[in-house]
């Protein structure tokens, strides 16, 4: 069966969007659409970005190194994947906001970067969000809970970065609703810290994939990361 155009599946998850936040008391406008570009090719970014799309999430640096600089349209590209620290220069040339700030190692790195005179696209400081790990899953990566406050403590303090908030990615469940859990803990665990000082008054949340962005965006997701429901199955 062939997919409809990219034009309407990108109208079909707008809409999703806007009644799961509307639900939610929300308005719509508080929640970026990041459209998961990974293995995708340099014409499905510009086809999306014709449409509409203005924010693409990427995983690897060393595919987004060959791919983004071919792109032939305006748009701000994001790092959701994991970063070792011997790709940071090359994330902080491509990325203007990055996601998954895994340790305070990291970040370091990165201020390191900034600061000795590779500013990110578009100039002005390295948007980061801290990457939360809830359970403990041994093949992801995360900042602990309990380890939490240090961390945002320490990179807060950072130059060149600008801490914007938590991501996470929760153990897959093909159930929407038995992610819910992680979800709300992370909106929790965000309002608790804003609180304290530890975040900004509205952190961004990024959080909530293709099969579970709408029980995301009712547990506060202001940022839903969307590849399969978007540009259909991933060839490899």
């Amino acid at each position: 069966m062939s997919l409809p155009p990219l034009s309407d599946r990108i109208a079909g998850v707008r809409d999703r969007i806007g009644r799961a936040a509307r639900r939610a008391g929300r308005d719509p406008a508080g929640v970026r659409l990041i459209a998961v570009s990974k293995t995708r090719p340099p014409e499905a970014i510009e086809v999306a970005a014709a449409a509409g799309i203005t924010d693409f999430g990427e995983n690897r640096v060393q595919e987004a190194a060959a791919k983004l600089p071919r792109v032939a349209a305006t748009f701000t590209p994001h790092l959701i994947g994991h970063l070792q620290k011997n790709k940071a220069r090359v994330a902080v040339r491509l990325f203007p906001v990055i996601h998954s700030v895994d340790s305070v190692k990291l970040a370091a790195r990165l201020s390191r970067i900034v600061t000795g005179g590779l500013a990110p696209p578009g100039g002005g400081p390295l948007r980061i969000l801290v990457q939360v790990d809830l359970a403990g899953e041994a093949t992801k990566f995360g900042v602990p809970e309990p380890e939490l406050p240090a961390t945002l403590d320490a990179v807060a303090a950072l130059p060149g970065l600008d801490l914007q908030g938590l991501m996470l990615i929760p153990p897959h469940d093909p159930d929407p609703e038995a992610v819910r859990p992680w979800f709300a803990q992370l909106r929790e665990i965000s309002v608790r810290f804003a609180g304290g000082g530890l975040l900004p008054d509205d952190p961004e949340l990024s959080m909530g994939m293709s099969h579970d962005f709408e029980i995301a965006i009712s547990e506060g997701a202001t940022m839903v990361r969307v590849g399969t429901a978007l540009f259909g199955p991933r060839r490899v």
